[in-house]
């Protein structure tokens, strides 16, 4: 079995967002970036099925800059096989999608995972968009998955209840929580990943179909008003016509 697994690299979640003057593209000076955490447990489930079949491959998909690096040999020290690197800033989900879609294609890959959404944009678009775009079922998102031979076992959250899913590779898959405990690299996986195959090619398709017109932070927070216990009334009156909430 053959998986690809799409990767992103997304600013820590403990970094402070700041944007570019212009308002019109985020600030990467000074951020320490990660793999988008829904995608560790698509690589990690990969990587268990992978090792329950005792044969197939495991590939990492990016698409971003060279500064994506780093954090794709992670991923390759955490247990996948091999990885792809596509030369383009992920502009939007489309283009993004189209980069996968294309790839997984040549490929010939069975399995296509990944987060369910990243943390930066929380945009749970792109694997919709590579479903579609390769005629394949989408499962999304899916809390565990199985494999017996060619047919898996998914079982995903929705409204009220969970819903189990069967369906034939080739297959797209969005995960999250609780599939799987993501992995940490070890010492020797870390020294595996720096001979492991990392192919860099170039972009395909059309270019992005949106545009940021601007980003906007929000308002900053007000100070607190702290009220007398007795004094209720006063409470309620600032409920009403100031915080509006009453």
């Amino acid at each position: 079995m053959k998986f690809l697994v799409c990767i992103s690299n997304v600013p820590d979640t403990t970094t402070k967002i700041t944007f570019t003057p212009d308002n019109k593209e985020f600030n990467k000076a000074g951020v320490q970036f990660v793999i988008n955490p829904w995608d560790e447990y698509a690589l990690t489930r990969a990587i268990e099925l992978k090792e329950a079949q005792g044969s197939g491959t495991v590939t990492v998909l990016n698409v971003g800059e060279a500064d994506t690096e780093p954090n794709i040999r992670k991923a390759l020290a955490i247990g996948a096989d091999d990885a792809i690197r596509v030369n383009a800033a992920p502009k939007d989900a489309w283009f993004v999608a189209q980069q996968i879609a294309h790839y997984a294609k040549e490929g010939g890959y069975e399995v296509i995972l990944m987060g369910k959404e990243s943390i930066d944009y929380n945009g749970f678009q792109v694997h919709g968009m590579v479903g579609e775009l390769l005629g394949i079922p989408t499962v999304a998102p899916a809390m565990k998955l199985d494999m017996s031979g060619n047919t898996a076992t998914l079982e995903r959250e929705i409204e009220g209840g969970k819903e189990i899913v069967e369906v034939a590779a080739p297959f797209v898959a969005s995960c999250q929580q609780p599939m799987c405990e993501p992995r940490i690299p070890n010492m020797r996986g870390i020294m595996t990943a720096r001979t492991k195959p990392l192919k860099v090619v170039e972009a395909v398709g059309e270019g992005a179909a949106t545009a940021v017109a601007e980003y906007q932070l929000p308002p900053k927070k007000q100070g607190v008003k702290l009220i007398d216990a007795a004094n209720a009334g006063e409470l309620i009156k600032l409920l009403r016509n100031e915080a509006k909430v009453i």
